[in-house]
């Protein structure tokens, strides 16, 4: 490819990152707004005689649980989804078991790895498919079929269900990101430091809140320490030149 060409593609992603950037930023703050309306106009408006100590005490005990999860779910969401797709991702929800495994099924299939402008688009516009497949989905199955369509399953079958359906979906988006990433080493310590704390945490009930920051945490720096030092990492491609096959190399896939 020309110089020129890849000034022209490197200058439309910048303009792209620009523009999503900044209307992903005003769009996650008018709905935050939004979501605080409805709670907001109940505590000045509807006479429940809420105190601020009350509040207080109610944030308190959801940010000891959830706080965990707001710092690390950007960390390790963001290396597969890229910056675009994380504005959609937090606002439309269900990452982990929808638009996660959307993006990971979409980059595998073209061919590109997570952290490349490829794949960053890639995952953007996945994200884009699973919304409307979603909508859809509730519009015909809930919205108009909903009722009547639950009223012709067995009570056995949707009892069943209901303790499968979790595990099939992230037991499948595990092997997917294992198989396109490839990163062997990472993957063994991480099973490794996931399986221990599973044990150790259904026995030590305080560390159970704060399984998965310590799972990240103790992944991210155990598999710093046992990468590969002798692996010469490549230089970053050219944004038209970036490979069409995913890096097989178990230390250098994902980098951009």
């Amino acid at each position: 490819m020309s110089i020129a060409t890849t000034s022209r593609a490197d200058a439309s992603m910048a303009g792209f990152e620009a523009t999503t950037s900044r209307w992903g930023r005003i769009t996650m703050l008018v709905a935050l707004l939004l979501s605080l309306c409805g709670p907001a106009y109940l505590v000045f408006f509807g006479n429940l005689d809420v105190t601020v100590q009350q509040i207080l005490t109610a944030y308190a005990a959801v940010a000891g649980t959830f706080l965990i999860f707001a710092l690390v779910e950007p960390v390790t969401y963001f290396p597969i989804l890229g910056q675009a797709a994380m504005y959609q991702a937090f606002m439309i929800g269900n990452i982990s078991n929808k638009l996660l495994p959307a993006a990971i099924v979409a980059q595998d299939r073209i061919g590109v790895r997570p952290g490349t402008r490829k794949g960053d688009l890639a995952a953007v516009m996945a994200i884009c498919g699973a919304a409307m497949v979603h909508l859809t989905s509730l519009l015909i199955f809930v919205g108009i079929l909903g009722t009547w369509l639950l009223s012709l399953i067995p009570a056995e079958i949707t009892i069943v269900a209901r303790s499968y359906i979790l595990p099939a979906i992230l037991g499948a988006v595990l092997v997917q990101a294992i198989a396109t990433v490839k990163q062997v080493r990472t993957t063994v310590v991480a099973l490794a430091v996931g399986g221990l704390l599973v044990l150790v945490c259904v026995w030590v009930k305080p560390l159970a809140p704060y399984a998965t920051a310590l799972g990240v945490l103790f992944t991210i720096v155990i598999a710093w320490f046992a990468r590969n030092r002798n692996q010469v990492l490549p230089a970053r491609p050219a944004a038209d030149s970036e490979p069409d096959q995913p890096v097989k190399n178990a230390d250098t896939a994902g980098i951009a």
